[in-house]
């Protein structure tokens, strides 16, 4: 990986005449227009302590044009690699030197290379500067929420329990690759995947027959697994291979424990186990139950979000479990104080986030206008406005859902396909990014 200079156009750049072609120039000039979010980036990809040799990589611009493609045309590493290979306008919009053909891995490694706090402090420095020019208002203000699905199967208590002794299982079986320590076992897997299809086929009364079977499956390769992990240890030799086996082992076991007691509660004792306290996936742990209304069920993470009048996102919050819009509405504003400097003087949300002590604070901080979509009792005048403001602003509340639909259809936003939390979080901030440059180059387009 190498630093890169302040970025410099080329003069023999070529850009189809599609529509697609002439946005990707304007959106390659916004860029042009803020340097330094380079410099911020060039911290998660640049080695400082290595002196580059050899034939040269990409550039953190490179990288940074590469994950802005990605999010815009929704493809896998593999399909960018082919457009990087195949389309003149895209290497021409990623500046991509004639010699270099970005593999898969290469761009995988590199892209997730970007740290979700890295890619957060981006979008502040281009939500400052464009306020600055005027580009960004903050006249007017939209709040709402949604949820970001994990990249996870339908949770199932079987399932998960067939996953944990696959995984644990398998790492018994690589023991002696990665530890030089080979451990005899009995292979379990077989039995699991067969109780769990039965399980997953089967009535309830037959499937109650059939828990108590499969747990005690994973009771016995829980116990071959302490019993693995007691016998690498005492090997005493421990090197960079056999640490990472032990806890990748043992962050797994953890995981099945936590699994078994919540299948042991809601299925064999008839417990109803909080939401907070489930798995939903082995893989992606982090993965919250988020329930709205009744019945609709969500595996994934909430998001809290504002936009103004362009359709701009001001502000995004990633949260953890599922907390109530309400309490959250106060956290959105003084993000506004906190990173852009100043506040707007309207605000309008959705009803879930009306409450008498949001309208108050927010008066206090020097909100002139507070709309609720839905009033909760709050007069006109505790709000700031006469019944003609409250429909005006009521109705234009209503545009911060199209900017939802399009961050999810054109931008990805529905499903975070990045493993782990921080591919979570990084995943959602690079589709933030994303859509609030290629809507300002729309704009500078007229």
């Amino acid at each position: 990986m190498r630093e890169t200079r302040v970025p410099q156009a080329s003069i023999f750049e070529e850009y189809s005449k599609h529509k697609v072609g002439v946005q990707l120039k304007k959106l390659s000039s916004v860029l042009d227009d803020h340097p330094e979010i380079l410099r911020v980036i060039k911290k998660d990809l640049v080695n400082q302590s290595l002196r580059p040799v050899g034939r040269s990589g990409m550039t953190v611009e490179n990288i940074f044009r590469c994950l802005l493609l990605k999010q815009q045309l929704g493809v896998s590493y593999e399909q960018l690699a082919f457009h990087l290979s195949d389309s003149v306008s895209y290497r021409t919009f990623v500046r991509l030197p004639g010699h270099l053909m970005p593999q898969k891995s290469s761009l995988q490694s590199t892209i997730r290379s970007i740290k979700p706090e890295t890619l957060e402090r981006v979008h502040h420095i281009l939500s400052r500067d464009w306020l600055e020019k005027g580009t960004l208002s903050l006249e007017k203000l939209r709040i709402d929420s949604t949820v970001v699905a994990s990249n996870i199967a339908p949770p199932s208590d079987s399932q998960l329990l067939n996953d944990s002794v696959r995984v644990l299982s398998r790492a018994l079986a690589k023991s002696r690759e990665e530890t030089g320590l080979k451990i005899r076992f009995t292979d379990k897997r077989k039995a699991s995947k067969s109780l769990a299809f039965q399980i997953f086929n089967a009535k309830n009364a037959t499937k109650e027959a059939l828990y108590p079977r499969l747990l005690q499956v994973v009771k016995v390769v829980l116990k071959q697994v302490e019993r693995a992990l007691t016998q690498v240890r005492e090997k005493g030799i421990c090197s960079a291979s056999m640490q990472k086996w032990i806890s990748k082992v043992t962050h797994y076991k953890d995981l099945t424990l936590q699994i078994v007691d919540q299948t042991v509660r809601r299925v064999i004792d008839k417990e109803s186990v909080p939401s907070c306290e489930k798995i939903v996936s082995l893989f992606e742990e982090h993965t919250d139950i988020i329930v709205k209304g009744f019945r609709d069920v969500h595996y994934g993470h909430k998001i809290n979000l504002s936009t103004e009048k362009n359709g701009l996102i001001t502000c995004l919050k990633i949260e953890n479990g599922n907390p109530a819009d309400s309490v959250r509405f106060m956290s959105i504003l003084s993000a506004h104080q906190n990173d852009l400097g100043c506040l707007p003087k309207s605000v309008v949300s959705d009803g879930c986030y009306a409450s008498q002590d949001n309208l108050f604070q927010a008066r206090a901080l020097g909100v002139q206008q507070i709309v609720f979509n839905k009033r909760a009792g709050l007069s006109f005048h505790a709000m700031g406005v006469k019944r003609k403001t409250f429909d005006r602003l009521r109705c234009f509340r209503a545009g911060i859902e199209g900017n939802i639909s399009e961050l999810k259809r054109a931008f990805g936003m529905g499903k975070a396909k990045w493993k782990g939390h921080d591919g979570f979080k990084a995943f959602v901030w690079s589709s933030v990014i994303s859509y609030n440059l290629v809507r300002v180059a729309r704009m500078q387009s007229g």
